[in-house]
């Protein structure tokens, strides 16, 4: 696609490069003048205006040509070239419709439906490559997702009751221990009172 707007660009270049030319050399030969202009200085003006709107062509030329060649979207000053000659070939229809008739506009809007479907191309292209995630990266879940570290396997939950320290001492209420503790920390069955 690419290719196909840096060949057309080029043949629009040599193409306004020509007109111009043959404009300029008209004018000069056949002593034209247009309120009172010199003819020679209209005849200059008309071949430099053609010099300098072929090399702006043959500059957006390479430009699509560079998008051809490393088959990315252009970036950077290439880009505004690409963007202005689609500008450039919107006006130029607008203004060759009435001048040259309906098959110049068909064909400049051709050529901007190419330039604009070149720059819209490349960038539907390199967008889901921007947007993915890199390769090395795995699928996190658990406390590692939620940007907490994982649980060390040495450490543990502190008990929440602690069996009692001093002898005599009572486990607490709701421990579950029903019974005493002897001297040396065993804990012991409860006296069991007797009936007469």
């Amino acid at each position: 696609m690419a290719g196909i707007v840096a060949i057309v660009l080029l043949v629009e270049a040599f193409g306004i490069v020509l007109l111009n030319w043959i404009l300029g050399t008209v004018v000069d030969r056949q002593h034209m003048s247009l309120a009172g202009l010199d003819p020679d200085a209209m005849s200059l003006s008309s071949k430099a205006g053609g010099v300098v709107f072929g090399l702006y062509f043959v500059l957006c030329a390479l430009a699509a040509l560079l998008v051809a060649v490393r088959d990315r979207s252009p970036s950077g000053l290439w880009r505004i070239l690409l963007i202005s000659a689609a500008v450039v070939h919107g006006l130029l229809g607008a203004f060759t419709v009435g001048l040259f008739g309906w098959g110049t506009f068909a064909f400049m809007m051709v050529v901007l439906g190419l330039i604009l479907l070149t720059l819209m191309t490349y960038d539907r292209q390199e967008g889901p490559a921007a947007d993915a995630p890199p390769a090395d990266a795995g699928p996190q879940s658990g406390a590692g997702a939620q940007g907490k570290a994982p649980e060390d396997p040495g450490e543990r939950a502190e008990p929440e009751e602690r069996a009692p320290e001093e002898p005599g001492e009572t486990a607490p209420e709701g421990s579950g221990a029903q019974g005493e503790t002897s001297g040396n920390g065993v804990l012991t069955a409860p006296a069991v009172p007797t009936t007469p």
